[in-house]
């Protein structure tokens, strides 16, 4: 292994090791980078010329009309989460389907799949169904590694589920590279790859995750019913009410995504 690629295998264990630390990780990512940038001009294994336009890439990335979106999807679902929007679609929803087997690990693919598409991150998914499930499926006598696969499998939607983060970085890249090779191939006027292209191509194996999800619990409360026992009915709301509560959470979250999703694939 030559000097290069052992700078490189260095810098990913150093990144991994502050972050572990609870470093923020803008600046772990960026301080990292740039030490290690440092070094490896230091030993000659990495052109000054790289440093020296970092200004301009970071104003171009300031400018990237794909890239805008990404402090805005970040913004929205931060705004989302203070809401307690996510809380409210939780407990209508478990008092929904929980006197079903299982009924409560439905409810926390349903609502991780609206909040994957509301908000497009992954972390808040997480972190919000991990607080607020959690505690209430390990007390019904859920199985923890059932419960807890249920919360991070829900939490991964938000990398696939439009509008998805990872998505707007990977169609900016895509762009460019499916610009570069159309050129290469002769192709004096390509075609480009919109970001709005790769959330329609998503849109599908993305809910078909969420069924498959369902499904599986579906399942394991039919072969194991210990694991996912049903809640008791909750004789204090009516089902009158229980619908009207329930539509009334689904309502927000749902007109988000209708406006985002709307406006995306209708090509604003």
């Amino acid at each position: 292994m030559d000097l290069r690629e052992s700078l490189d295998v260095l810098m990913f264990v150093a990144a991994c090791a502050v972050l572990l630390t609870g470093f923020p990780v803008a600046f772990t990512l960026a301080g990292i980078a740039l030490a290690f940038g440092l070094i490896g001009m230091a030993f000659g294994v990495f052109d000054f010329g790289f440093m020296a336009a970092l200004p301009q890439r970071i104003y171009g990335n300031m400018t990237n009309d794909v890239l805008i979106a990404v402090p805005l999807f970040v913004f929205m679902g931060t705004m989302l989460e203070r809401s307690k929007v996510a809380e409210e679609l939780l407990e209508n929803m478990g008092r929904l389907f929980g006197r079903l087997r299982g009924g409560l690990g439905f409810s926390v693919s349903i609502v991780g799949a609206l909040l994957a598409a509301s908000t497009g991150i992954v972390g808040a998914t997480v972190v919000t169904m991990g607080l607020l499930a959690l505690p209430t499926m390990l007390r019904r006598g859920y199985d923890p590694s059932l419960a807890a696969g249920s919360i991070a499998a829900a939490g991964t939607l938000g990398q696939i589920i439009p509008p998805s983060i990872v998505l707007v970085l990977l169609g900016d890249t895509l762009a460019n590279s499916y610009q570069k090779a159309q050129l290469e191939q002769g192709i004096f006027s390509p075609e480009t790859l919109s970001v709005g292209d790769l959330f329609a191509g998503a849109l599908l194996p993305g809910l078909m995750l969420v069924v498959f999800y369902i499904l599986y619990q579906v399942f394991r409360a039919a072969l194991d019913p210990k694991s996912s026992p049903a809640m008791p009915v909750d004789e204090t709301i009516s089902t009158a009410e229980l619908y009207r509560s329930t539509l009334r959470a689904l309502v927000p979250p749902i007109a988000l995504i209708v406006a985002v999703m709307g406006s995306i694939l209708g090509g604003i």
